[in-house]
């Protein structure tokens, strides 16, 4: 079983996504993060996304494919 972040709260730093797999808990896909200050995590695997692309979570990100903005 792998935790994921639902909250997303690593506020403006960027991370990369190093792995796409399968989770059979949840029948869907997830990706693991490796964040600029060494964390790793897991989020849902946003559709398009592929690996290297760099996602960020904040208030002041751009509007792109796997970034995190509150609502």
């Amino acid at each position: 079983y792998r935790k994921i972040d639902f909250r997303r709260n690593q506020k403006d730093i960027s991370g990369r996504i190093v792995t796409i797999e399968y989770d059979p808990n949840r029948n869907t896909y997830i990706c693991l993060i490796h964040y600029g200050n060494g964390e790793k995590r897991y989020i849902l695997h946003p559709r398009g996304a592929i690996i290297g692309d760099t996602i960020v979570s904040g208030t002041e990100v751009p509007i792109s494919m796997g970034n995190a903005l509150p609502l």
